[in-house]
């Protein structure tokens, strides 16, 4: 068994591009492992100076300096951030108090809707299952309370965090907008000579990242305004908060659009009964759903993210396990590096493996 390790050893790692490229590799995930916390506003600053990278390409190609570019970038994007500020979450805030505080009535209409069942379907549902089921339901509900109380609480005490965050990040996003080659060069001096494999991968994974955050941004947009006015143009309460959660749902691929649409059914069915306008508007929520997955997507992200389903659903489960909100958000972006990885390691002639098996 030894010898078979150290021989599938000696074949996959006799390429020093191959090595630095797994040195690589296991340092940048042991340093985000380690000390993701403390580079969070890095990694902010990353995901939005990549999204800023193409506005600043076109004013360079106008003929502005880098400088320049990033400095009229940098004043556009503060100035759409702060009239969301202003206009959006008021809006946000007043919504979800009102939904918190009305929260107890929609779930005790739910729960006489789920008490009447055994008598409208005696042969189907048992007064037995109903009442188990309330139990869990109850249980799962404390326990959520318990958590969004304690995240609630814990945020309190990190304004002060916030508020350097709100400093820290604007900060770097201009200085990697601005410096963007330097700061590449100055890295590129640290590492191994050879580093072949290393940089067919970053261009490739480079080339990926930017698709992804900025395919990903214009659908949350589009799905986000979408959904909203669709839930105001049929009066559906909570209109605004409901299409911010639709579309930070797209997130989360597959799973993200089953979740939010648990609080979309509940308010929908408050709000309404199980009528005519109920269905209408679940309709046209199914419709905007299928539109994303069958048209947006294609068009935004096109040959980008070629993979399965399953592999994308195990990313974003298995690296969301393991850094959290991030982890979610680069889950198709990681699965693809491991793809790209696999496609660019070198591969033995097939000479070698027969000379291999005959030893």
């Amino acid at each position: 068994m030894k010898d078979l390790v150290l021989d599938w050893f000696r074949r996959r790692f006799s390429d020093p591009n191959a090595i630095t490229l797994f040195l690589l590799l296991v340092f940048g995930f042991f340093a985000i492992y380690a000390f993701g916390a403390v580079m969070a506003p890095l990694l902010v600053a990353l995901v939005l100076a990549y999204l800023l990278e193409w506005p600043v390409q076109q004013l360079v190609r106008c003929r502005f300096s880098r400088t320049w570019a990033t400095v009229l970038v940098m004043i556009a994007f503060l100035g759409i951030s702060l009239l969301a500020l202003v206009f959006l979450v008021p809006t946000l805030w007043t919504q979800t108090s009102n939904l918190v505080k009305e929260l107890p009535n929609m779930l005790d209409q739910l729960r006489h809707f789920v008490m009447e069942l055994p008598s409208r379907y005696p042969s189907l549902v048992q007064p037995e299952q109903i009442q188990t089921l309330l139990d869990e339901s109850q249980k799962t509900l404390l326990s959520w309370a318990q958590t969004a109380l304690g995240a609630t609480v814990g945020s309190l005490g990190n304004v002060v965090a916030i508020m350097i965050y709100l400093i820290l990040v604007p900060l770097l996003m201009f200085f990697l907008l601005k410096d963007k080659d330097s700061l590449l060069a100055g890295l590129g001096r640290f590492l191994p000579r050879n580093r072949k494999l290393a940089q067919q991968v970053w261009h490739e994974m480079n080339l990926q990242i930017v698709n992804y955050i900025r395919g990903k941004v214009l659908e949350i947009l589009v799905v986000g305004i979408a959904t909203y006015v669709t839930f105001a143009l049929f009066g559906m309460r909570y209109s605004v908060l409901l299409g911010l959660a639709v579309g930070l749902s797209v997130l989360i691929p597959y799973i993200g659009a089953v979740v939010v649409t648990i609080p979309v059914v509940l308010v929908a069915a408050f709000q309404w009964g199980l009528d005519s306008t109920f269905l209408y508007l679940m309709l046209a929520y199914g419709v905007i759903q299928a539109l994303d997955g069958n048209l947006l997507v294609p068009i935004l992200f096109s040959e980008a993210v070629n993979l399965h389903p399953i592999f994308i659903i195990l990313a974003v489960l298995f690296f969301g396990g393991i850094w959290g909100f991030w982890g979610v958000f680069f889950a198709i972006p990681l699965a693809t590096l491991v793809k790209a990885v696999i496609n660019a390691w070198p591969r033995p002639e097939p000479a070698q493996e027969k000379a291999a098996e005959v030893q």
